[in-house]
């Protein structure tokens, strides 16, 4: 190889950075190749080439080049690192594990290597080593936002609140917002008499669920609440208790005219709340009676109406585990006499629900439902709403009807807590049933034909002696 070589590989990698770190990632890719072809072990080329194809869903590909990149120069603890991300996120974790282990052996300082693998081990639901390892990566830089947020996890999930909120704060979901207001942020002090702009953030269930604080900063005197909110959500949130007013995030939200403002995730720290002071008065919600009369003329003849939503949005980090492969999972439902089931479903596996599998009659509204508020008004007539962990779970849980839940083993969402088949958020409405083992639904769905065929004798009258 000549002088020139190494020096123009050496370039075209410097200009792949700058085009990674620019977010070009197709001239990036090319600096790589073009570099690599020059000079074919250059160990940070394969590894920066493999960082690029993994982001594409190239992951056979990125494999291969991290595991070259290793080969040629074992010592790049950010490569380990880079390469368990590829693992866990395949689900290899004790391969994933490994190369966490490395990283850190390489560089016992940085707490990126500690962060990653006490969110592998959380997501592993071994609690008491991913809190060791989430410690150690804040001790090492208190700073380190990640490290603090994968403990919120943890904290949360385990009912652990008054340290779990303070660590949720570590996210930056609604740095955009904070950026565009003109307003100081609230933290805790006197509303007396004062206006607030609740922020939104998260997803349509996350604004559900937390809504319902517009209510409790009413009773502590807020004289006016403006909520902003998913467009979805505009009209159901028009009967949200203790909102004043309320904005879709599509329109021109102004920049000042509230005493103070703050993000809808943050309110639970400043008031305070624990397992056992949760407000969960419900139902905090409505569903218009014009909606409601609208859509009962859909219904099917009497008998027991059950709701169906399963599968979520598929943009959601685990939508693969929370969603279930199909409509047919849920068949031995169709067995339990006396129910017509209704689907909700909207977007992800409508196709399904207008074209259900053979022996499975479904009356399918999901195509026709507009926002939240066409939602809420099916659910005010439904007796019972079977979904997965979406914004359905939370909408019925809002509107007090009767919902059961069915929840993954891998990654299970910390709002819904360990070892239990209740919710302390949806008190009396709300039942969990969760997966033993990831990925398997039979026997979840066995639990809730068999809790179907209960509901149904306990609700249907019996003959008359």
């Amino acid at each position: 190889m000549t002088e020139l070589a190494p020096t123009s590989a050496e370039t075209l990698f410097f200009e792949g950075n700058r085009h990674m770190a620019a977010g070009d990632s197709a001239r990036a890719e090319g600096c790589f190749r073009a570099a690599l072809q020059m000079a074919p072990d250059m160990a940070e080329v394969h590894a920066n080439l493999a960082f690029l194809l993994d982001e594409r869903g190239a992951a056979v590909e990125a494999e291969a080049c991290y595991e070259r990149a290793i080969a040629l120069n074992p010592a790049l603890s950010q490569v380990h690192l880079n390469f368990g991300t590829l693992l866990a996120s395949h689900k290899r974790f004790d391969e994933a594990e490994a190369a966490y282990t490395r990283a850190i052996l390489l560089a016992p300082e940085s707490p990126a290597g500690w962060s990653n693998l006490g969110g592998l081990y959380a997501g592993m639901k071994r609690d008491a080593e991913a809190e060791v390892c989430c410690r150690q990566a804040m001790a090492l830089d208190a700073s380190y936002g990640k490290a603090r947020f994968n403990l919120a996890y943890v904290l949360l999930r385990q009912g652990r609140f008054e340290e779990g909120w303070q660590c949720l704060e570590s996210r930056d979901w609604y740095g955009a917002l904070q950026a565009h207001l003109d307003c100081p942020r609230w933290r805790g002090e006197s509303l007396q008499a004062k206006s607030l702009l609740i922020g939104f953030e998260a997803g349509h269930g996350d604004m559900i669920q937390f809504g319902r604080y517009a209510a409790v900063l009413k009773r502590q005197g807020a004289a006016h609440i403006t909520l902003l909110c998913h467009p979805a959500l505009k009209s159901l949130f028009v009967t949200l208790d203790g909102v004043d007013q309320v904005i879709a995030f599509d329109e021109a939200v102004p920049q000042t005219g509230w005493d103070c403002w703050t993000p809808l995730l943050s309110i639970p720290l400043y008031c305070q709340t624990r397992l056992d002071t949760i407000p969960a008065i419900i139902p905090y919600v409505q569903a218009a009676a014009g909606r409601i009369e609208h859509w009962r003329a859909s219904f099917p003849a009497p008998g027991i109406r059950v709701g169906l939503v399963w599968k979520g949005n598929p943009r959601f980090e685990n939508d693969a585990d929370r969603s279930l492969p199909g409509l047919e999972v849920l068949a031995p439902l169709w067995r339990v006499a006396g129910v017509h089931f209704i689907s909700l479903q909207k977007g992800a596996g409508e196709d399904q629900a207008i074209h259900p599998p053979a022996g499975l009659p479904l009356l399918h509204l999901g195509s026709q439902i507009e926002d939240f508020a066409d939602s809420a008004a099916i659910v005010a007539s439904l007796d019972l709403v079977i979904c997965v962990d979406t914004a359905i779970a939370h909408l019925a849980g809002a509107l007090g009807k009767p919902c059961w839940v069915l929840l993954p083993a891998y990654k299970t969402d910390w709002r819904w807590l360990e070892g239990r088949n209740d919710s302390p958020w949806y008190p009396g409405v709300m039942r969990l049933f969760r997966q033993s083992a990831a990925g398997n639904w039979t026997g979840v769905v066995a639990e809730v034909q068999a809790a179907l065929e209960q509901f149904v004798q306990k609700i249907t009258p019996g003959p008359t002696p």
